[in-house]
């Protein structure tokens, strides 16, 4: 690799970079020239860059700037949203020293072998000296510069080389303000339910005085105030929220991570459906939120309000909770609609208002099925007592079809359940382990580096619960800890010894304790290893990985076939990188036929038609329509592909955005 001379410093663009963005996106017609004015005033007392101000203000979206911007600079572009889904390969980083990227303002993200060009992200692309230096330090032929957002070039960055996997949930100024306000709100209200009755009824004291003011203020400010509020359907702000409402929820094991389950499901329902994405983000936004303040005695979902009188009047007296705690937040009126109205019934039998059929907001008959079949499928508390199968509790909604439930509603989500319950067929014979240790964030670096290597990782945060989800049967190994609360993680372990299940279970001790007797005493009781905390993740879980080989190589392989329809070729390629899956997947569609081999994960090389390789890759992304078989006992015998399989799909992705052929 050439050596670059050290770079220098480089100053934030000034007025004349502020003039030519607010200049390209008048003409574009995208801005009128009187709020130009009002940005430079911004800039003066925040110091921000010129594309932060605009978008913060609300006066242009993310995606409309860039390209405006783009086809100036006769430049790709890629969104925030993206970027956040990028997996930077360790080899392209190596490319470019992480200090040389914050200060010259980009970050790579693909390399072209047979061309010998880079990639990189940039919120400047029209600066050549920056990018003759980024040349110089990598040693590519060219570089080619994609145009980004600069916060989200510091957030990828941020990502990429300092492993900050919450550099893109604090992009949005406006979202992280507004998730502030969240936590004030739940601090003083979520206390105690005494606490939080008393802050309902000051509050509903308050609201009529309170909503004049608001409105008076917004029309004071204009449009940019009333922009404020989009902020809650930002991508960043969802995050926030997905991490505040879990940590609430971590207080109740039997919903730990319910309303973020709820929130998936209704995000795959409305990509199903192709709804926009503020729409999209406000049904996503319910699912997170829909729970708060109903932390009683039971779980109130569609179905258990329709089935239970019991239910149903501790769901009328709470029925507002949410919106009223959320109001600082000032959540998307779509979300306010959805959970308000998530116990109206189909049939026109529900609460509050009667409403029946599609009179019902399209939130809340998304919502109410998404959050019911999650309580089927995740709680033991609910009315069957047990927790169901997917098939089990889609065939519960249909039961209720017409009644409860939107029938169509119900048969789509039927179809979107067909994709999950695809992807565990796709990473069927992937090891499942069982880490055991009190403290949640003990083992949070080891659990992200097992999924990243493929693992399905479970956790337990004591010895009872690790037993019943070991005597479940599912788990291929364990990494406990000695210490666990009042119970010591041996004697689990001697439990587990004497269960026909758990004579030969693989079991590895991570524990702090470091005293003879203590490992003599386990590995009296068979465990695989005694590893002291902390311990280096990578190494241990490359470890783990050969303690493995043996058992999972005595599995049998098995080919997995079905339609796209029901999977994406987007999404399976995610599936079996994350998976680390080996085999070939074959394609069959109207257009024609295609394979893409896989090695540990790796798209390896692509056949499609008379096309070889990433060009192969590429046109597959397209197809829509056809029939796929994965054959695990394919092994490829050839690289023909050395981009990262992450790279691949941000490359496949921009050239479907910009229409460019394979």
């Amino acid at each position: 690799m050439s050596t670059a001379r050290p770079p220098t410093a480089r100053p934030n663009p000034g007025q004349g970079k502020a003039k030519l963005v607010c200049d390209v996106l008048v003409r574009a017609g995208l801005m009128r020239q009187e709020q130009v004015e009002g940005v430079f005033t911004h800039l003066q007392r925040s110091g921000d860059r010129v594309e932060e101000a605009i978008v913060g203000l609300g006066l242009v979206p993310e995606a409309e700037m860039l390209k405006a911007l783009a086809s100036h600079y006769k430049a790709y572009f890629i969104s925030s949203e993206k970027l956040a889904k990028a997996d930077v390969a360790r080899a392209l980083l190596d490319m470019i020293p992480m200090r040389f990227a914050e200060k010259v303002g980009v970050c790579p993200v693909l390399f072209d072998a047979n061309s010998h060009s880079l990639s990189v992200v940039t919120a400047d692309p029209d600066d050549l000296e920056a990018l003759h230096e980024v040349q110089l330090a990598s040693g590519a032929r060219e570089i080619k510069a994609v145009l980004a957002r600069p916060a989200a070039v510091k957030a990828l960055i941020a990502k990429a080389y300092g492993g900050d996997i919450h550099a893109f949930a604090l992009l949005d100024r406006q979202a992280h303000m507004q998730f502030q306000a969240m936590l004030d709100v739940y601090e003083r209200n979520l206390v105690t339910d005494d606490a939080m009755n008393a802050s309902l009824v000051r509050s509903e004291a308050k609201s009529r005085g309170r909503e004049r003011v608001l409105s008076e203020k917004e029309l004071a400010q204009g449009p940019s105030s009333l922009a404020a509020g989009a902020g809650a359907s930002s991508a960043s702000f969802v995050e926030l929220l997905n991490v505040l409402v879990s940590l609430l929820e971590n207080g109740r094991p039997d919903l730990r991570g319910h309303s973020g389950q709820v929130a998936r499901l209704c995000r795959r329902m409305a990509e199903k459906m192709g709804l926009d994405p503020t729409s999209t983000t406000a049904i996503v936004s319910a699912g997170h939120v829909h729970d708060i303040g109903k932390m009683g005695q039971f779980h109130l979902t569609a179905l258990n309000c329709a089935e239970y009188d019991g239910h149903k009047v501790a769901a009328q007296k709470t029925l507002g909770v949410p919106a009223r705690l959320l109001e600082p937040v000032r959540m998307a009126q779509e979300t306010i609609q959805a959970v308000q109205h998530m116990y109206e019934r189909y049939d026109g039998k529900g609460f509050p208002d009667g409403q029946s059929g599609k009179d019902i907001s399209l939130g809340a008959r998304v919502l109410a099925i998404c959050d019911t079949y999650a309580d089927l499928t995740q709680n033991p508390r609910n009315p069957f007592r047990k927790m169901l199968t997917p098939q089990e509790a889609c065939a519960a909604l249909t039961r209720h079809k017409g009644t409860v439930f939107d029938p169509n509603l119900v048969d789509l989500f039927h179809h979107t359940i067909a994709g999950e319950d695809l992807k565990a067929r796709l990473l069927a014979d992937r090891a499942q382990a069982l880490l055991v240790d009190v403290d949640p964030e003990e083992m949070t670096v080891l659990e992200l580096r097992m999924f990243e290597q493929g693992f399905v990782v479970r956790t337990a945060r004591s010895a009872e619960q690790a037993l019943k989800t070991l005597a479940e049967g599912e788990i291929d190994l364990v990494v406990g800890d000695v210490d666990l609360g009042p119970t010591d993680g041996l004697a689990l372990l001697g439990e587990v010894r004497k269960q026909s299940w758990g004579k030969d279970l693989p079991w590895v001790v991570y524990t702090r304790r470091q005293e003879r007797n203590v490992a003599q005493r386990a590995f009296e009781l068979g465990v695989l290893d005694f590893v002291n905390k902390p311990a280096n993740a990578d190494v241990l879980v490359a470890k783990l990985k050969a303690l493995l080989n043996q058992r999972m190589a005595a599995r049998p392989s098995r080919g997995v076939s079905g339609s796209l329809r029901e999977m994406g070729l987007p999404d399976m390629v995610q599936v079996l990188f994350h998976g680390r899956k080996t085999g070939n997947l074959r394609i069959r569609a109207p257009e024609g036929v295609g394979e893409i081999h896989f090695q540990e994960g790796n798209v390896v090389n692509a056949l499609w038609g008379e096309l070889r390789g990433e060009s192969a890759f590429y046109a597959m992304l397209k197809l829509r329509d056809g029939e796929f078989g994965l054959d695990p006992a394919f092994k490829p015998t050839s690289r023909v592909i050395h981009t990262s399989s992450e790279a691949l799909l941000l490359e496949g992705m921009r050239r479907l955005d910009e229409g460019i052929g394979p």
